[in-house]
């Protein structure tokens, strides 16, 4: 439907699995930030695992699943990410649907604006096409001195903040897993991310249906380190408890 429609490239791979997105953001972490671009440092996940049932589970818990790019400053470097992610529905960016696009773009001073508009499509295309040629024509025909550079930073003005890799990246986190339904699952599931430095927030379990004896239980998490929150996975997918793999995806609030 999206490819008819032109909402997407005849081949949608780009779109599916995030790496238009990561292009986008790479950009605008240059200008943002003054840094050069780092396309092969971006963290790219798309959202070709996503299930129905954790988009049910996060409508019930109130979030909405948005695939995301996600830059800022912290405290050892930049961040650069592309994923899907749970956002609070109540919040705008989560009621973006359909060709909509939306930029969050939060300032020392102004605070948080949206910027909301038609992203895809002939006409669209064709305007962001034209505004480009406009704006090569101005700058080739302007004084050298008078000229904006690149990415509105001189090449000798950089900064040579890194882009933090993702395991040091810190993010709350839904969590599903599949579980045997008997006594003490929870408690050695609580255990692990205990022992990784991973609190919970919220917690849901499912019932079992009739004559089931494995149910879901989904978990968000508090903040955690990116490479603690891998290796809970790794030890809980080990459980003899745990049915296949578990299921993160990154939840941000953005207040």
């Amino acid at each position: 439907m999206r490819r008819r429609r032109g909402y997407a490239e005849a081949d949608p791979t780009f779109d599916i699995e995030g790496i238009d997105a990561a292009h986008k953001l790479t950009i605008m972490s240059a200008i943002a930030f003054g840094i050069p671009m780092q396309f092969d440092k971006a963290y790219t996940e798309g959202i070709s695992k996503l299930t129905r049932e954790d988009i049910e589970y996060a409508e019930e818990l109130g979030y909405r699943i948005k695939l995301l790019g996600i830059t800022r400053r912290a405290a050892k470097g930049i961040e650069l990410r592309v994923h899907p992610t749970l956002v609070p529905a109540r919040r705008l960016i989560a009621n973006v649907e359909g060709v909509m696009n939306a930029v969050l773009a939060k300032g020392d001073a102004v605070g948080a604006t949206l910027y909301y508009g038609a992203g895809a499509g002939s006409l669209p295309t064709a305007s962001a096409v034209v505004a480009d040629l406009v704006d090569v024509t101005r700058l080739i025909t302007a004084d050298p001195e008078h000229r904006v550079p690149h990415l509105a930073f001189q090449p000798d003005q950089l900064s040579a903040i890194p882009i933090l890799p993702m395991g040091e990246v810190e993010t709350s986190c839904y969590l599903r897993m599949r579980v045997v339904d008997r006594p003490g699952v929870l408690a050695e599931l609580t255990r692990i991310l205990a022992d990784a430095q991973i609190s919970i927030d919220a917690m849901v379990q499912k019932e079992p249906g009739e004559g089931e004896s494995r149910v879901d239980i989904v978990l968000l998490t508090h903040k955690a380190v990116e490479k603690n929150v891998d290796a809970a996975i790794g030890r809980i997918e080990k459980l003899s408890s745990v049915v296949g793999k578990v299921t993160r995806i990154r939840l941000e609030e953005l207040l």
